[in-house]
């Protein structure tokens, strides 16, 4: 009771929250009123000498990619692309990814970015959602999207090599078996049909300045996620929801001191943590990023000697990796001054190999692509607290309430599930009104993630969902189950994460055979099933045969027994 018999008012998490944040953090961010392509714009004015990307040695400045950008504005705008159409982006980190997603941006047209490495079935279900009638894809993976061409629309092939250093170039092109290897990663044969990205940008005059923008509330991008109950869905978010999450994550690094930060750029763009930071983020601050089409730590260590990183965001294993590899070559990475990890839990031991081997800070951030990406942090600061969400972000309300009631707070310190309102927070799935319908209470988006506050740090304390996060990619068990229960030699299965220092968990899978084929359902079989159906982060990594799955009364089966029964089964020597 209070002073005067009255009842203790208990004070919002943010409330609670901002007596945490550093000096420099406001509490509420400005809003962006444009659209993003002016982040780009506006940095080509001001700082036209800055390099903005460096790939491989071959570097851009930011004068010279906002023309590109412009040509490859012209380059769709003639093939009918207008504000409002969705565009198929499948590409690893390149040039040609950053310059297409800006010349979207530009028309305001939509940018739907698809893992370039995703099974068919997985990429026709997507384009079915977000209707894209044209495509720009690397050569890999041209073969995907084909049905949009039949479908009379347009693909573009994007050749990776392209954009890189002359001295690459010529030596994917020798006569020799390691060329030969090396250019089969990057390059591959395409349908007559597709057009070349690269020559058409080339070779494109520049978009008429009279072409109209699109507005800040406008769809910028479509990303595509499992959501909160691993069923495909396709996220929307508008250019205000990107904007506004680009400030809040710049203004909680309130040090990045604009145009002289390098980034590091090793998360992939279709994902919404690396798609905010490095393409937004990175160019809001007119920085420079170091870019790689994939995570190759060697190759990352190498960029950093000849270009020295001061900002590093990325996931646990990547932050591992690089620390161990780092002191095995003898490498400095004193230059990051700020790194943060995202999208599975951070160790407390990776955590302070990290800041031993740099010298400073690392905090981690929780989001999800809904919230485009970011909505709590910790601060940069002593006071951060390794192994927990962090603190609610400038302009965004959290609460705890009761899974069953969502109308009811819980007490601080016991575990409620996340509810999270704020500009970064988008508006509703594609063509899912009953999901939509679930998913929001009263104007706030239920996470499906349960958590304890603690004098406004939020500490994850359970799933709803039974994801499985491995390498910062979310994998939703059904997902994995409904692939593998197509086959005709398995009876039931189900899958679930196995704890892995490395990755952070591993997908495993548990098996009852059919009856009939007992004894003659191999691995290889399973794996190759798999690897037709799902992404290559999603594979199981672990298989393990089981007579029946434990289930409850009701017939549900028992994920956490299975779990305990395969991390046995792991522990003890194979015969």
């Amino acid at each position: 009771m209070g002073v005067e018999g009255e009842p203790v008012v208990q004070k919002s998490i943010a409330e609670q929250a901002h007596a945490h944040y550093d000096r420099g953090v406001p509490f509420e961010i400005p809003l962006p009123t444009r659209s993003l392509y002016f982040l780009l714009e506006t940095s080509a004015r001001y700082y036209p000498n800055n390099i903005a990307i460096d790939f491989f040695g071959r570097t851009w400045t930011y004068e010279k990619l906002l023309r590109e950008v412009n040509q490859a504005a012209q380059v769709l705008y003639q093939i009918g692309v207008r504000k409002g159409d969705t565009v198929a982006l499948a590409m690893p980190n390149c040039p040609q990814h950053f310059v297409a997603f800006y010349a979207l941006m530009r028309l305001g047209a939509v940018a739907a970015e698809h893992n370039p490495l995703a099974p068919d079935a997985q990429i026709a279900g997507q384009l079915e959602r977000n209707g894209a009638k044209v495509a720009i894809v690397w050569e890999k993976c041209a073969s995907s999207y084909t049905q949009i061409v039949e479908d009379g629309g347009t693909v573009f092939s994007v050749n990776l090599s392209a954009s890189m250093p002359a001295k690459y170039r010529f030596a994917l092109n020798l006569p020799v078996n390691k060329a030969r290897k090396k250019r089969a990663q990057v390059r591959a044969d395409v349908p007559a049909e597709y057009l070349s990205w690269d020559n058409e940008v080339a070779n494109s005059r520049l978009l008429a300045a009279t072409v109209p923008h699109a507005e800040v509330d406008d769809i910028a991008v479509i990303l595509h996620t499992g959501g909160t109950n691993g069923v495909p869905k396709s996220v929307p978010l508008t250019h205000l929801n990107l904007g506004a999450n680009a400030n809040q994550n710049i203004f909680w690094v309130w040090k990045l001191h604009e145009g002289a930060e390098t980034f590091w750029s090793l998360l992939p763009y279709f994902h919404a943590f690396g798609l905010t930071f490095f393409l937004i983020c990175s160019v809001a601050l007119s920085s420079t990023q170091v870019m790689l089409p994939q995570f190759d730590v060697d190759a990352a260590l190498d960029a950093h000697k000849r270009r020295p990183i001061s900002f590093f965001v990325g996931v646990p294993p990547m932050f591992d990796r690089l620390a161990k590899a780092a002191r095995k070559r003898g490498d400095d990475l004193t230059s990051i001054k700020f790194a943060i990890s995202g999208g599975m839990p951070l160790s407390r031991e990776i955590a302070e190999l990290w800041e031993h081997t740099t010298t400073h800070y690392i905090i981690e951030g929780y989001g999800m692509s809904e919230t485009a990406p970011t909505m709590c942090g910790s601060p940069l600061t002593p006071e951060r607290r390794h192994s927990s969400l962090g603190l609610p972000f400038p302009s965004t309300e959290i609460r705890l309430v009761d899974p069953a009631n969502p109308s009811m707070d819980v007490e601080d310190g016991q575990p409620g599930e996340i509810l999270v309102k704020g500009p970064q927070v988008f508006s509703g799935y594609l063509d899912a009104p009953e999901e939509n319908q679930r998913v929001f209470h009263d104007g706030w988006l239920r996470t499906g993630d349960i958590a304890r506050n603690e004098d406004g740090f939020l500490v994850m304390a359970d799933r709803l969902k039974e994801m499985i996060i491995t390498s910062g990619f979310n994998v939703f068990p059904s997902e994995v189950e409904a692939v593998f229960n197509q086959m005709e030699e398995i009876e039931s299965c189900t899958a679930v994460g196995i704890s892995d220092p490395e990755s952070g968990e591993k997908v495993a899978l548990a098996i009852v055979p059919a009856e009939e084929q007992e004894g003659r359902l191999t691995l290889a079989d399973i794996r190759a099933f798999g690897e037709a159906h799902l992404p290559h982060y999603a594979l199981p990594k672990i298989v393990e045969l089981f007579e029946s799955l434990p289930v409850s009364q009701l017939g549900k089966v028992l994920r956490h027994t299975v779990r305990d029964q395969i991390t046995q089964r792991q522990g003890k020597p194979k015969a």
